[in-house]
């Protein structure tokens, strides 16, 4: 019997004990999950601290920046037609020539002799056929009178033109002895600045050598590629003759000049258009063969939304930012990027006016509260202050619908 009761006191022990500690983790876990509660109501009431920008209406020029080369629009390599000696050298190197100035003069007397020569022989055929001539006549009057036989007249005809003829091979050789008397002097075919000159007095010259290169220094062009999704717009803006800017290093101002060619082929390799463009270079800051740095504005934006570029997000459906709504709360809005430039982009989606999240999107949950920590002012991006050709002297475009970011 005492056996039995102190069992039965042992398991009433067993379970008092189960019981209470199944009470105590119920009650602790009660606890915990009100606290959690009001931990995350507190979480969620207290607004995100964010910084805003309005977004601005303004006209953008779309630009493509890239790096292009300076080249010469006229560039002779000044060869001799004759083999002859050199007897006199008019210029120096490094010389600014015009048009047609002497640079040059070759030995004259072996061809001054050649068209003395010319000349002799043109006046002894001359004086032939003027005996012929003579003749000719008289046979003529022979014959009408009875007194010779008429094929008599007529051996003497043949030999009056065959005599003809020979007068004119004289004059063509006087002709020709003439131009190769002026082969004797070389002049400038276009006006432009001497390179190195290595020829003097007494030199032997031949046609193959090459005496002097004379490049044309103004105007001169800028090569230099731009994108083939730019084509059509490269298109437009070389028939309006658009302004076109090169950066040259040293020099506080851009220098401007005209775009005037786009090649007829894009660069598969690369997927780029050749474009020129011209500049007056009286002051000989381009150089051909020198790098610059090249601007062109392709196109206008009219009327376009301008937001910063930090406030929008790249998300699996695409780019979107937040709105600040007038109650203090953030809308998550889907947005179509038109156009970067800088810090700045182009959208589609956004009304001027309208205040965007540029810090602190991490913490703005969609509907959720948010406090402004301090207005930004978004930077000027007119192109007075880019120092951008003004797009007032371009047509309005049409705003593609696709996305576009320029390629340096």
């Amino acid at each position: 019997m005492k056996k039995n009761a102190s069992r039965a006191l042992t398991g009433v022990l067993v379970i008092a004990i189960a019981g209470g500690a199944w009470w105590w983790s119920g009650s602790h876990s009660r606890d915990a999950a009100s606290k959690a509660a009001v931990a995350g109501a507190a979480g969620a009431g207290a607004p995100a601290l964010v910084t805003v920008a309005a977004a601005l209406k303004q006209t953008v020029p779309v630009t493509v920046q890239v790096n292009g080369s300076v080249v010469s629009l006229n560039s002779v390599d000044l060869r001799p037609q004759v083999t002859n000696t050199v007897s006199e050298v008019h210029v120096k190197e490094g010389q600014f020539v015009k048009a047609g100035q002497l640079l040059f003069t070759l030995d004259q007397r072996p061809d001054q002799a050649n068209l003395a020569k010319a000349r002799a022989q043109q006046q002894k055929d001359e004086a032939t056929q003027a005996d012929l001539e003579r003749q000719y006549k008289r046979s003529q009057d022979l014959v009408a009178q009875n007194f010779i036989a008429k094929s008599a007249a007529d051996s003497t005809l043949s030999q009056l033109e065959a005599q003809r003829a020979a007068v004119a091979a004289d004059r063509a050789a006087v002709q020709s002895a003439q131009v190769a008397l002026g082969y004797s002097t070389l002049r400038a075919p276009i006006a432009g600045r001497i390179g190195a000159v290595n020829i003097y007095p007494g030199t032997l010259v031949q046609p193959a050598g090459t005496l002097v290169t004379i490049t044309q220094l103004d105007p001169i062009a800028v090569s230099f590629p731009v994108p083939e999704g730019q084509l059509q717009d490269l298109l437009a803006a070389a028939r309006l003759k658009t302004r076109v800017e090169a950066v040259v290093k040293g020099r506080k101002e851009p220098l401007a000049g005209a775009l005037s060619f786009v090649d007829n082929t894009v660069d598969p390799l690369i997927g780029t258009v050749r474009a020129k463009a011209v500049f007056d270079n009286a002051d000989q800051s381009l150089w051909p063969g020198q790098f610059v740095e090249t601007r062109v504005i392709v196109r206008t934006l009219p009327d376009a939304t301008v937001v910063p570029a930090a406030a929008i997000m790249m998300l699996a459906e695409g780019s979107a930012l937040y709105v600040v709504n007038a109650d203090q709360t953030a809308t998550r809005r889907r947005v179509q990027t038109l156009y970067t430039f800088g810090t700045q982009a182009v959208v589609r989606g956004v009304e001027p006016g309208e205040k965007v999240v540029i810090e602190g999107k991490q913490n703005v949950r969609p509907g959720g509260k948010v406090r402004i920590e301090a207005p930004v002012k978004t930077p000027d991006t007119s192109p007075a202050s880019t120092g951008a050709a003004s797009p007032a002297a371009l047509s309005p475009a049409q705003i593609d619908p696709k996305p576009t970011r320029e390629r340096a």
